[in-house]
């Protein structure tokens, strides 16, 4: 069974960090990339970063460089979103997704994820 379990979200003012985990079960990770979504109320899922666990190479979206950076433990079973300079627009909902069909025009795409965390609130607000 594959599971993905994120934590860290929480409460932040304008300006603070936080940092995101997604433990990740049942999957190969040496076949997999794991992305970062956020959805804001109202609003569609979007994707903020990704990782490819095989080689690395990681991708972001505008909105996120210079300020996210995601990375993997030595394991690759842990995947992390280090979030600094937060914004109120930062706020979402945010989910880890698991996939084998991700690549750097395609990784921002939820339709290719087959599996997701049940997401983390992530609220920057003063």
């Amino acid at each position: 069974e594959v599971l993905l379990v994120e934590s860290g979200g929480g409460l932040v003012q304008p300006g603070g960090s936080l940092r995101l985990s997604c433990a990740a079960s049942g999957i190969t990770f040496d076949e997999y990339s794991i992305s970062w979504f956020r959805q804001a109320p109202g609003k569609e899922r979007e994707g903020v970063s990704s990782i490819s666990l095989p080689d690395g190479s990681t991708y972001y979206a505008d909105s996120a460089k210079g300020r996210f950076t995601i990375s993997s433990g030595n394991a690759k079973d842990i995947t992390y979103l280090e979030m600094n300079s937060l914004k109120p627009e930062d706020t979402a909902v945010y989910y880890c997704a698991a996939s084998v069909w991700v690549y750097s025009t395609s990784w921002h795409m939820p339709d290719l994820y087959n599996y997701w965390g049940q997401g983390t609130q992530v609220t920057v607000s003063s």
